[in-house]
C-alpha cells in the first residue's frame, strides 16, 4: 500500500492536460461487448476502474489490449456468454453495465451486486425496472447474485422514478436489440450518457435524444466494431479548477469541453475565481480574496456531485459560512470528518453541511474513504499549512490518472510513497 506525501503552501502555476472521462470509459468498455468484432477506443485514462474492466472482458473470452496514447483494443468476438464468475464485479460500482449489455446481446447475463464507493446506499431498482419492462426476468440470489434473461426482448415505453444515469445507460445497453421502439423518460443527461449513445450509435444503433430527458431507441439486428473517442473528464477537469482557486494559482486546464463545466464555473465566479475560457481550454486563477457560497448537488446540468468534496475543502477556508446540500448521493459526507482533524469547523448530517471558515488548514495524517474524497483530500494538503499524509490512496486510483505526476508538474510538493504501516 502507497500513500501521499504532501507540503502545502505551493500556488499552482502552469497547464494540465485533462485525460478521457472516466464515467464514459467504464460505460462504453462494457458496451463493446454488444458487437461482434473488434473496437478501438481512444483518449480512455490509465485508471484501476479501467484495468478491471479489461480484466473481466479477458475472463469473458474477449480480446483486449492496451494501445500507444491512451487507446484500448477490445474484440468480442469469441465471447459467447456474458457470466461473471469471480468477484472483480465488486471492484467497482461500473460493472453492472454488463447486465444490460449481457442482455441485449446474449438474452441473458449474470453477476454479483456492484461495489465501488461507499456513499451511501445506490440501489439497482430503476435497472430492474427497466430490464422488466423490457421482457427480461430478474432475480437477486440471498449470496448478491443477479441473474437477468429473456426469450426476447420487446421495446416499450419505461419512465424512470427517479433520474439516474446507471439506469439509463443500462436500458439502452439492453434496449439497441429489441425489437421495436424503447421510449426512457425522465431519463438523465449527463454528458457521458451523450457519449456512450453517440459509441454504440457508431457502432450501427439507432438511438436518438441522448442529452435530453426523453431518449428513444430503434432496435436494430446487428452491431458492428468502431473507432471511437471517449469525451474529455469533466470531473477531473472540475478537480483542477477547485484546486488552483484553493492554492490561489493559476493555472491552464486543456482538453476539455467547457460547456460541460458551467455549473462549476458558474459556482467558481460567484466566489470571485478569476476564469477566462479559450475554447477547449479554460483559465483559472486567484484575483482577490473569495467568498463564500451556497451550494445543492444536482443531476446534470446542476452542480456535480462528484466535485462536492473539493468545492467543500475550498469553503473551509473562506471568511463567513457556506452551506452544503447534498441532493444526488445519500451519504457523501463521511469524509468530512477527514477535514476536521485539520482544523476545519463543519456541521453535517447525511443531506447537508454548514461551513464556517478558518484561517487555514493544517496538515496531519488522513484517510481517503472514497474516490472523489480522496481527490479533496489532496487539494485540503496543498492548501494546508505543514504535512499532510494521505492513506487509502487505491480509491484516488480508480478515477484519476497519474494524479500527483501532474500537480507535481503544477509545481505542488506531493509525493507517493510506500505505506510502512
Amino acid at each position: 500500500m502507497s500513500k501521499f506525501v504532501i507540503e502545502g503552501g505551493t500556488r499552482l502555476k502552469g497547464k494540465v492536460d485533462i485525460g478521457g472521462f472516466k464515467n464514459a470509459a467504464v460505460a462504453i468498455i462494457p458496451a463493446a461487448l454488444l458487437c461482434t468484432g473488434k473496437c478501438i477506443i481512444q483518449n480512455v485514462p490509465k485508471i484501476e476502474d479501467v484495468n478491471v474492466f479489461m480484466d473481466i472482458l479477458d475472463e469473458l473470452g474477449a480480446k483486449t489490449s492496451f494501445l500507444n496514447d491512451n487507446s484500448i483494443s477490445i474484440d468480442t468476438t469469441d465471447v459467447k456468454e456474458c457470466y461473471l464468475k469471480n468477484g472483480l464485479s465488486k471492484k467497482m460500482r461500473a460493472s453492472y453495465y454488463l447486465l444490460g449489455a449481457g442482455l441485449g446481446r446474449f438474452k441473458k447475463a449474470s453477476s454479483l451486486l456492484p461495489g465501488g464507493c461507499d456513499i451511501g446506499a445506490r440501489p439497482i431498482d430503476q435497472h430492474i425496472k427497466g430490464f422488466e419492462a423490457l421482457g427480461a426476468t430478474v432475480d437477486i440470489t440471498p449470496e448478491g447474485r443477479v441473474n437477468v434473461q429473456a426469450e426476447k426482448l420487446v421495446g416499450n415505453k419505461i419512465y424512470l422514478d427517479v433520474v439516474s444515469v446507471g439506469a439509463t445507460i443500462n436500458i439502452m445497453l439492453a434496449a439497441v436489440y429489441a425489437e421495436g421502439r424503447t421510449i426512457i423518460e425522465n431519463a438523465a443527461k449527463e454528458p457521458h450518457i451523450v457519449d456512450t449513445a453517440n459509441f454504440l450509435n457508431s457502432m450501427g444503433a439507432d438511438i436518438k435524444g441522448a442529452g435530453t430527458d426523453v431518449i428513444r431507441i430503434n432496435g436494430v439486428k446487428n452491431l458492428i466494431g468502431c473507432e471511437y473517442r471517449v469525451i474529455p473528464d469533466q470531473i477531473e477537469a472540475g478537480t483542477y479548477m477547485i484546486a488552483a482557486a484553493a492554492t490561489k494559482g493559476d493555472i491552464i486546464i486543456d482538453d476539455i469541453i467547457p460547456k460541460h463545466l458551467e455549473p462549476v464555473t458558474a459556482k467558481l465566479k460567484e466566489m470571485g475565481v478569476g476564469i477566462e475560457e479559450y475554447g477547449d481550454s479554460i483559465r483559472v486563477f486567484y484575483e482577490h480574496e473569495l467568498t463564500p457560497v451556497n451550494i445543492q448537488t444536482l443531476p446534470y446540468p446542476g452542480f456535480p456531485t462528484d466535485l462536492q468534496q473539493p468545492m467543500t475543502v475550498l469553503l473551509s477556508t473562506l471568511s463567513g459560512e457556506s452551506t452544503v446540500v447534498e441532493g444526488v448521493s445519500e451519504d457523501r459526507f463521511k469524509y468530512v470528518n477527514e477535514i476536521r482533524k485539520m482544523g476545519a469547523n463543519i456541521e453535517f448530517t447525511k443531506k447537508h453541511a454548514k461551513i464556517s471558515g478558518i484561517n487555514h488548514l493544517s496538515g496531519t495524517m488522513v484517510q481517503a474513504t472514497d474516490l472523489r474524497a480522496g481527490a479533496a483530500l489532496i487539494i485540503a494538503g496543498l492548501m494546508a499549512e505543514g504535512i499532510t499524509e494521505i492513506t487509502g490512496i487505491q480509491h484516488i486510483d480508480r478515477g484519476y490518472e497519474h494524479i500527483e505526476n501532474k500537480f507535481m508538474n503544477l509545481g505542488a510538493k506531493i509525493k507517493r510513497v510506500k505505506d510502512e504501516e
